[in-house]
């Protein structure tokens, strides 16, 4: 059900979202650039059905495609906040001030989650038990607050604890459990809070790494299937991009490089329906930022660099939405953010180039300190997202809910406290 879900678009549905964009398209140019493109296709009972959010990586990787959409004038709008300026000032106040977080930036953030009337299987005294996401107090990410919630949660899962592996709500949570009594009103859990993000900006240098503490117990560098998958596909490419090198930093800026060249983002299928985002990703030479970091994690740890995912959302201001990163374990600085889906920034500036291998800006939203973990309280059936946790989880009567089944929307208010942007 899943994959006829995300794989539900005929030729003649691509061919009519193209046109809304490119009028003049024909059915034989689309064809084209889809196959140029290598956009996103399954044969399901013997017909071609393409991914649901085509043609979002027609007009990523066809060319053709972006001249005619530039030329019919329906170009996307250029950003008009630009991130390496951000990126150029955290580094300006780091040099100066020799402060590691720096740059903080209040956020307020709204999710709403609706489960709509006369939804199917929802009927009056039936259980809806409902996880929405919520913030983690961390290094760079302070002064969490809940300011608003309906109806009054049930629980707020604790905060994760460091460890190997990271115990508390490593995916952290705020619980809701409601009895339905009219099944044709809509059912909506609301939440509000508040915290402070700041740049995380460490000042780096290769000569000064240290060996991994003598009591670490190896956590971080084994394999854990389905998605950090060591296949000897994967080994061999490690082995090629680290060569001979033995400082974990300069390994693990090597495998960041070559993420950031070798696996462009992508729109990507719903990660209940990937086998392995390494493996995917290593292969198809594609991903979005679970899967590019899920690569990157993968490398680093078969090159011996401590390597764990994170995610929740990016805020930036002129795009956010949902994202994965990854940190990297390096002594004696220990973990640090890594980014291998914004990847090599352009620029002439090594600083801003390499930042995101081992620094953070201040628009993030961390959730997950990891992939697949417990929800607080546990779901009693499999999960629409079983890895990440970003949009929330719906059960009803015990049987999950799948993203199609409910509604969610999400707003965030963000004010720099030193300076504007």
């Amino acid at each position: 059900r899943r994959v006829r879900h995300e794989y539900s678009l005929t030729a003649e549905a691509l061919l009519a979202k193209v046109q809304k964009t490119i009028p003049a398209a024909t059915a034989k140019e689309v064809a084209r650039w889809a196959k140029d493109s290598k956009a996103r296709f399954r044969m399901i009972d013997g017909e071609k059905f393409f991914f649901r959010r085509e043609p979002q990586n027609i007009f990523l990787f066809s060319k053709e495609a972006q001249q005619r959409r530039e030329k019919a004038g329906k170009a996307p709008a250029k950003a008009r906040w630009k991130l390496t300026d951000h990126l150029e000032t955290i580094v300006a106040e780091a040099e100066r001030t020799g402060k590691e977080e720096i740059q903080p930036v209040h956020h307020k953030f709204s999710h709403s989650l609706t489960v709509p009337a006369n939804t199917p299987s929802v009927k009056a005294g039936s259980t809806v038990r409902v996880w929405l996401p919520y913030p983690q107090e961390y290094r760079q990410q302070r002064d969490v607050r809940l300011v608003s919630a309906s109806p009054e949660p049930k629980l707020i899962a604790p905060n994760a604890v460091e460890g190997n592996p990271v115990g508390g709500g490593a995916q952290r949570t705020i619980y809701f459990e409601q009895k339905v009594t009219d099944p044709a009103k809509p059912i909506e859990f609301k939440i509000t809070f508040e915290y402070t993000s700041f740049a995380y900006y460490p000042k780096l240098d290769d000569a000064k790494v240290q060996p991994l503490p003598a009591d670490w117990n190896g956590a971080c560098l084994e394999e854990r299937l389905p998605h950090l998958a060591f296949t000897p596909e994967i080994r061999k490419q490690v082995a090629t991009i680290v060569g001979k090198e033995t400082n974990p930093l300069v390994k693990a800026r090597k495998i960041f490089h070559w993420v950031s060249e070798h696996v462009p983002w992508n729109a990507e299928d719903e990660y209940c329906i990937i086998p392995s985002f390494a493996v995917k990703g290593f292969t198809a030479r594609r991903g979005d930022c679970g899967v590019q970091n899920s690569v990157f994690v993968t490398m680093c740890r078969i090159a011996g660099v401590p390597a764990r995912w994170q995610s929740g959302y990016e805020t930036k201001l002129d795009n956010w939405s949902m994202h994965d990163w990854a940190e990297i374990y390096i002594a004696p600085w220990g973990w640090l953010p890594a980014d291998a889906s914004y990847g090599v920034q352009k620029s002439s500036d090594p600083r801003i180039a390499d930042f995101y291998c081992g620094h953070q800006d201040s628009y993030r939203l961390i959730v997950n300190l990891d992939w697949g973990r417990e929800l607080f309280p546990p779901k009693q059936s499999l999960r629409s997202e079983p890895a990440d946790f970003q949009r929330g989880e719906v059960e009803v009567d015990g049987k999950n809910f799948y993203f199609d089944q409910w509604e969610y929307t999400s707003d965030v208010e963000r004010t720099p406290l030193n300076r504007p942007e």
